[in-house]
């Protein structure tokens, strides 16, 4: 596993710097990456860092062993067809494409009589840009324990890992890990209103919004002790807290994230089926 990887990137935008920042220099050299997209601009800011960059897909694909489809969900048949002639039947494909089934991916690749299935779905999120992300990975049947390996170190460059059996799951994995950030953002903004309604400035009140979910979030990873427990701390009876917390259970707080963690699960689901026609 110390042997350097050969990577082509087909989409060269934020996810793909993020895992390239993870690993250039320390899972492969910059001249290791090859990268293709359609924008120059992009392709520029790469070249700068000494990768190999295309506008299409070329025979520099053929020699990468590591395929990353980091391109939109609406445009990756398009690529994928585009690079299918460039494909090697050493070539182990991730796509962190949202909403296109591990299956599609196979017979896109493939054919309807012999599917390509050395293919990992991954869902990652944006906290990724800061190496601090959170991903599932979902492989076919023709990824080896090896090419796990190399495709957990290489999402474990930017963040957490989590394997699943099934598209469903990575649909899951959309709707808690793939959507959190946003809810969690939407929680920061409520606080932030909130303090700013009661006499803080809004500088005050976002310094101490984003401490105190920072801070509550590495005291729950750190801590041995359950969600409950931790929770049940903070709560004096007939305090502050409780005060507070007897108004978010009288509006369903915990059902109202359960209800739009389904929302996004479904249009996941959708989404798929969508973008497997």
């Amino acid at each position: 596993m110390n042997q350097e990887l050969t990577i082509a990137f087909i989409g060269g935008g934020n996810m793909a710097s993020a895992l390239a920042a993870g690993l250039i220099g320390k899972r492969c050299g910059a001249h290791d990456v090859h990268v293709i997209d359609i924008n120059q601009a992009v392709l520029d800011r790469w070249a700068v860092q000494g990768t190999t960059v295309s506008q299409a897909p070329d025979d520099m694909l053929a020699r990468r062993r590591l395929w990353i489809l980091a391109v939109k969900p609406q445009y990756l048949k398009e690529a994928v067809m585009q690079c299918r002639p460039f494909l090697q039947e050493d070539t182990l494909v991730v796509s962190i494409a949202a909403g296109i089934s591990a299956e599609t991916l196979s017979s896109w690749l493939g054919s309807d009589d012999k599917p390509f299935t050395r293919i990992v779905r991954c869902m990652p999120n944006t906290p990724a840009l800061i190496g601090a992300g959170a991903s599932g990975l979902l492989a076919l049947p023709g990824v080896s324990e090896d090419d796990k390996t190399v495709v957990q170190q290489c999402m474990r460059a930017v963040g957490e890992v989590t394997w699943v059996d099934t598209d469903a799951q990575i649909d899951a994995v959309t709707a808690l890990s793939g959507s959190g950030p946003a809810y969690v953002f939407l929680f920061i903004e409520a606080l932030i209103q909130g303090g700013i309604k009661q006499g803080l400035d809004e500088d005050q009140a976002r310094t101490l919004a984003l401490a105190t979910v920072t801070g509550a979030t590495q005291l729950a990873a750190l801590s041995h002790e359950s969600l409950q427990i931790l929770r049940e701390r903070v709560t004096s009876k007939g305090g502050t807290t409780a005060a507070a917390l007897d108004v978010l259970q009288s509006q369903n707080f915990p059902d109202i994230v359960q209800q739009a963690m389904l929302a996004a699960y479904t249009r996941a689901a959708e989404l798929s089926s969508e973008f497997a026609q």
